[in-house]
């Protein structure tokens, strides 16, 4: 069992849930973009290379669109019903609602390559962050936890800031 205090071990597994998740979706939005034909990143303009409202969404970019989706749907309901409440969580709400509604309208006008760009970078983001929320819940263990979670966090902070 972990000797964390209660209110971290009631956090921890929701940020570690949602580290998992933007990892995965991170992991895949870069391999849309570095090996496969969609490389928007190394040449943004192509996004809008032939883009037209009657285009075909791709199945792999589809699925990216799925599963991001799903995933802020489920945020919704989770922040208000499963997740401890927060100071933030209203703000992560009204996050979670405009998140859902840009990649909605973006997949209703297809502008879905510019969206796995923001995806893309957004998720990375995230990582820092549930990763940062990590160390810290973890720096509540004490001794030499403290020491460790004290600089990871600050470490996860700088890069966060930087990202």
């Amino acid at each position: 069992m972990s000797d964390l205090k209660c209110r971290e071990a009631l956090k921890a597994p929701e940020s570690a849930w949602k580290l998992l998740f933007y990892l995965t979706a991170w992991s895949y939005s870069a391999y849309l973009l570095f090996f496969t034909e969609y490389n928007f990143f190394h040449d943004p303009a192509s996004c809008f290379y032939d883009w037209n409202v009657n285009n075909k969404v791709p199945k792999q970019i589809y699925i990216a669109y799925v599963t991001q989706f799903s995933f802020y749907i489920h945020s919704i309901y989770a922040t208000l019903y499963v997740d401890v409440w927060r100071k933030d969580s209203i703000v992560m709400l009204v996050h979670h609602i405009v998140t859902s509604l840009l990649i909605g309208f973006s997949y209703t006008f297809k502008y879905t390559n510019v969206g796995m760009l923001v995806l893309f970078l957004h998720d990375c983001t995230d990582i820092v962050l549930e990763m940062t929320k990590l160390t810290v819940y973890y720096k509540t263990k004490g001794g030499r936890w403290k020491t460790i979670g004290d600089f990871l966090s600050t470490v996860g902070f700088i890069c966060f800031g930087m990202t």
